[in-house]
């Protein structure tokens, strides 16, 4: 069992972050919030895709404006999650002249590098952290590797060049954004937000700096901390980086919130990174989304695609099962099923599943025996072992989880 480290909860619009609550997964539309359709549909997705809260750009004055009437169609809907508002240099302004914004949001994210520069920083901080406290909403303090307060970071360059044994530049920096978040919320708080309305971030782009960061960053707060790599990447780099970096952190206990920031290729599928968060909490036993679905990586006993055809299909099935599966047959998101492709593990690997099928490999009887809670129970054969067994997997649903 990994054992949390322990932070403040905070809640969001009833998503609780921190204390004893799971941890929580984030995503972020890729959408012009003006157009409203078209972020309404993605937050939709995302949502469905299972993401407990979404974060959209509120960087203009028809965003702003847009974002009441996007809350305002999910709740009609029935759909959604809780939307975060993304401001950078202008929020101060958008908050203030846009207050159904500022009121329909469920929580702000504030870059404390880019608030403002010179004298208008702290007071345009103010004013976006009044705005937070008049409204009653909670705040995600976000410091970024690529945005970090450059006066804060020359100032603590100046005193580290003074010091008798100067540290390397990346320690500096690291302790920069460490300042900033923690000095950030402090200051909010002497300005009357509440200690638990307040999440942490310090993202950086590559694991090590990651790591060593939120340990730090842990090491010195309670507040609920935000996890992820600020720009992780396209495709496998991406998804490697991020369980890579996440995972060293989750085993730690640090981590309430995540989110895995992967570049889709143009049209792709913004949910991924949805997925992506959750088979990283599953994997580590953190928390539990979709049944898993086990399958061999196939060898020169397996030369027909059968199986991995089947296996694609039976995991692409249960997870659009389960919007309907997870209110209405709870506990079905711990379930294992396993698609084998030869005598080799395959009855082995099915037995110790909750439910299996072993198919024939190359050479063998064509035939494929399903295991259940470790016990033989028919041998399909065949054109429809695919339909069968997805038969038998809606069965075993309905008897062990209604």
């Amino acid at each position: 069992m990994i054992r949390r480290h322990p932070t403040t909860c905070v809640d969001v619009a009833g998503i609780r972050i921190g204390g004893d609550a799971p941890v929580v997964v984030q995503s972020m539309t890729n959408t012009d919030t003006a157009d409203i359709d078209a972020t309404v549909r993605q937050v939709e997705a995302l949502a469905r895709a299972g993401s407990e809260i979404v974060r959209v750009t509120v960087n203009t004055e028809q965003a702003a404006a847009a974002v009441p009437k996007i809350v305002d169609t999910l709740e009609s809907r029935g759909s959604g999650a809780p939307i975060v508002g993304d401001f950078h240099f202008n929020g101060h302004k958008l908050l203030k002249k846009h207050p159904a914004c500022a009121e329909r949001l469920a929580k702000y994210r504030i870059n404390p590098g880019n608030v403002g520069k010179g004298a208008k920083r702290d007071t345009q901080f103010a004013e976006m952290i009044e705005m937070a406290c008049r409204h009653h909403k909670p705040v995600r303090i976000g410091v970024n590797w690529g945005s970090l307060d450059q006066d804060l970071l020359a100032r603590m360059l100046d005193e580290n060049q003074r010091s008798e044994r100067p540290l390397p530049l990346p320690d500096i920096t690291r302790s920069a954004l460490i300042e900033s978040a923690v000095g950030s919320a402090r200051r909010a708080e002497a300005l009357g937000l509440g200690h638990d309305r307040i999440v942490l971030s310090c993202k950086v782009s590559a694991v090590q700096d990651l790591v060593r960061v939120y340990r730090e960053l842990a090491g010195c707060c309670d507040y609920p901390l935000h996890l992820g790599l600020t720009e992780a990447g396209m495709g496998n780099k991406g998804v490697v980086s991020s369980t890579a970096a996440m995972a060293v952190l989750l085993q730690d206990g640090i981590g309430d919130t995540i989110r895995v920031s992967l570049t889709p290729p143009p049209g792709g599928d913004r949910c991924e990174e949805v997925r992506v968060a959750q088979e990283i909490l599953q994997s580590m036993g953190i928390r539990s989304f979709t049944p898993q679905v086990v399958a061999c990586p196939g060898c020169g006993r397996t030369t027909s695609d059968y199986f991995q055809r089947l296996a694609a299909d039976i995991q692409s099935y249960l997870r659009n099962q389960m919007p309907i599966w997870r209110t209405e047959y709870p506990g079905v998101e711990d379930m294992s099923v396993a698609v084998m492709g030869c005598v080799v593990n395959g009855p082995g690997e099915s037995r110790n599943a909750n439910i299996g099928i072993s198919l024939p490999g190359s050479g063998e009887r064509p035939v494929a025996p399903v295991y259940e809670d470790g016990e033989k129970t028919v041998t399909l054969k065949g054109e429809t072992i695919a339909e069968d067994f997805k038969s038998l997997v809606d069965r075993y649903v309905r008897s062990h989880y209604g």
